[in-house]
């Protein structure tokens, strides 16, 4: 009986000693296998769950942008039946103004249009991902350039991916430029000849153009005299001569009181850019970016030409800028499938035949191969004139620094009250230096 008693009790030990063993093998084996699957994805917890996946999306621009980046979106979605992406929109100042407290609260949309100014600020809050392990995985980069892909660099990782290149201009009216008695903007032109025909387009009651945008013209004056606005660390202003500042803005002065272009006041009440006066046939020419072309002789019912800008030194002023970047935010829970739609937006060639280069000539050599056959004339033109800069241009040099925002909006500040004759250029120039090299120095 007890040695019965002894053997039952051995085969129920066994037994519960295999059952311990057992639960112990499958939790250790649970484990490596879930450590196994997020080394080896990477993914988020929302794309790991096999979830459909809802993609926040947020970018400025006129109506046309808006149109055809919302087709771009309906495309994807019908390509990817698992993924709804909710776009957010607005114009260039309500964009900046809305993204401000989104990022404050960490609720940045997933994806986020950013400009070359605000990319270090937000890349250096930890707001946004780094993208360098999604570059050449989830973001296809084989017709896209090392130097493109490298331009959303901030410190040791891109915070930004490139979405088309860019260049300053003058686009201007031919027809109204001959009403005032010249042919046309020759390639060669330099800052006195713009004085010099401005002044003809005055006497006959027409503005010559509608303004400078004061950081991007007075960074480009800078560099045709070997000059930057930022130095190169970000450190503080990336030139010592305020002079420079004098002669630049002196000249903005002048333009407005002579009437060769509207003051701030007026542009500041018009209702959108389709009240331009050059838009109106109003105004001769403006200054701006190649990307925004077609846009103008959209909006416009009149034909408009590129002339570079004025010299001398042009080459040294010109650069390619990279026209603006999709960032993806640090707090995305889906930052895989942010990078895919990203790289549908830059290499897709049927994407782009709606995109038709508004956000810059587009940066995948076959895409833009593509669309030779495909662009309007105006496009064309673009396409044609940034070749040309490829040619006549130096590298860009550092993305602007953190803080760039808040030193934008003061030098917007100064120029208007130049414009107005409230403060003088050598005042605005130290006041200037003054409130720019604080807010670096934080």
């Amino acid at each position: 009986m007890k040695k019965s008693l002894l053997v039952l009790l051995g085969i129920m030990m066994i037994l519960w000693l295999a059952a311990c063993g057992g639960e112990d093998s499958s939790e250790e084996s649970g484990s490596d296998s879930t450590e196994e699957t997020t080394e080896d994805t990477g993914s988020d917890d929302s794309e790991a769950s096999g979830d459909d996946i809802t993609l926040r999306i947020a970018w400025w621009g006129s109506q046309p942008r808006h149109d055809y980046t919302l087709e771009v979106i309906e495309m994807y979605e019908e390509q990817n039946p698992g993924v709804t992406i909710e776009p957010e929109y607005a114009s260039w100042d309500d964009y900046w103004q809305k993204l401000a407290p989104q990022a404050a609260a960490n609720e940045l949309p997933d994806i986020i249009a950013m400009d070359l100014s605000y990319l270090s600020q937000y890349a250096e809050n930890n707001q946004l991902a780094d993208l360098t392990p999604y570059i050449g995985n989830q973001i296809d980069v084989t017709n896209i350039s090392e130097d493109i892909v490298n331009g959303g660099t901030v410190g040791d990782g891109i915070y930004g991916f490139n979405l088309g290149v860019n260049a300053v201009g003058f686009h201007y009216n031919p027809e109204l430029l001959a009403e005032v008695g010249v042919d046309e903007i020759p390639e060669n032109w330099t800052w006195d000849d713009y004085k010099e025909i401005s002044q003809k387009a005055a006497d006959a009651g027409i503005y010559f153009d509608t303004g400078f945008q004061a950081d991007v013209f007075f960074n480009y004056y800078l560099r045709q005299h070997g000059q930057r606005l930022y130095a190169e660390d970000g450190s503080g202003l990336g030139y010592e001569d305020d002079q420079l500042f004098v002669d630049f803005f002196s000249m903005v002065q002048e333009q407005v009181e002579k009437k060769a272009a509207p003051t701030p006041d007026f542009m500041a009440q018009l209702a959108g850019p389709e009240d331009d006066p050059t838009v109106k046939g109003e105004g001769i020419g403006i200054f701006q970016w190649s990307n925004q072309f077609v846009g103008l002789e959209d909006m416009s019912e009149h034909e408009f030409d590129i002339a570079p800008m004025p010299g001398p030194n042009v080459s040294d002023g010109l650069f390619l800028k990279p026209s603006m970047f999709f960032s993806v935010s640090e707090n995305s829970e889906a930052k895989e499938a942010a990078a895919e739609f990203i790289s549908f937006f830059v290499n897709d060639v049927e994407a782009n035949k709606l995109i038709l280069g508004d956000r810059g000539v587009p940066v995948s050599t076959v895409v833009k191969e593509e669309l030779k056959g495909e662009v309007s004339a105006s496009q064309a033109e673009v396409f044609e004139y940034i070749s040309w800069v490829e040619e006549n241009s130096t590298e860009m040099g550092a993305p602007d620094p953190a803080g760039a925002g808040e030193i934008i909006s003061a030098l917007d500040s100064l120029a208007e009250q130049l414009s107005y004759g409230e403060i003088s250029a050598e005042d605005a120039a130290a006041h200037f230096r003054s409130q720019a090299e604080g807010i670096l120095g934080n």
